[in-house]
């Protein structure tokens, strides 16, 4: 049983405007430290940052405008915290505490995620779909329920009807869909919104990637200030990360349909 939201659904939209500060933060400098939650909803932006990079309002601004629209932007950048900020001063040691673990993905999820880039691809609004065995539901906003019906006969959609979605109609949060982002990976940190000193970040990535090579559970803990982390450098680990999120275009892009 596995949950797909598209890169249009509220909080989707949340965990991108998150990704694309974070990209902003990368452009101002090859190893920032970086934190973004965002809550968006009814025409309001709030954006909280937490940062060693001196941002311009401009560029924050026009990330926000560029993927949500127009919309009120509530904007707050403070100084990352300067015992955090020390724990990275010398070395790149794990940034936080946390328990993580990558499971190798199903045919099932692997499945649905296919459906639901393709249904995307054409229906680019809000939606989310989901795959129980054979039972297929999606709701697809801004959509003719007639050809969907022709490309999924089967499929349960939009059971209320037609419908337009949105986050003037929800309201969307960062890292409110690790579900939809990880599949059976999800741990309690978060992907969206940080870099890559962040073990949330770097050591879900990792462990997600080794998953799959390995077709096996993996399970890792580590804690602020670490320096190895499965056997290896966490310096290593943040370059495996590193090339993955440049191997998808950024961590706005990362943010559209998380780890597969």
């Amino acid at each position: 049983m596995i949950e797909k939201v598209n890169p249009k659904h509220p909080d989707k939209i949340a965990d991108r405007i998150a990704g694309a500060i974070v990209d902003i933060a990368y452009k101002n400098c090859d190893n920032p430290k970086v934190a973004v939650e965002v809550l968006i909803g009814h025409g309001v932006c709030h954006v909280i940052i937490e940062s060693t990079v001196n941002f311009k309002y401009k560029d924050i601004k026009e990330a926000i405008a560029r993927i949500a629209g127009k919309v009120k932007k509530d904007i707050v950048i403070v100084r990352q915290d300067k015992y955090l900020s020390k724990n990275q001063e010398e070395t790149i040691r794990c940034g936080d505490n946390g328990i993580f673990k990558g499971v190798p993905l199903t045919l099932e999820q692997k499945q649905l995620s296919k459906i639901a880039r393709k249904i995307y691809s054409k229906y680019p609004y809000d939606g989310k779909y989901i795959l129980d065995d054979t039972k297929l539901i999606i709701c697809q906003s801004n959509a003719s329920k007639n050809e969907l019906e022709n490309l999924y006969p089967n499929a349960i959609i939009n059971p209320l009807g037609d419908w337009t979605g949105g986050f003037n109609v929800d309201t969307g949060a960062t890292n409110r869909k690790l579900g939809s982002d990880m599949a059976g990976s999800v741990t309690g940190g978060g992907l969206h919104g940080k870099d890559l000193s962040k073990a949330d970040v770097s050591v879900n990535i990792y462990a997600f990637l080794k998953a799959q090579v390995e077709q096996r559970p993996i399970e890792l803990s580590c804690a602020i200030g670490d320096e190895v982390v499965d056997g290896k450098l966490y310096s290593e680990i943040v370059n495996i990360a590193r090339k993955y999120i440049d191997s998808i275009g950024g961590f706005e892009k990362f943010a559209e349909w998380g780890l597969f």
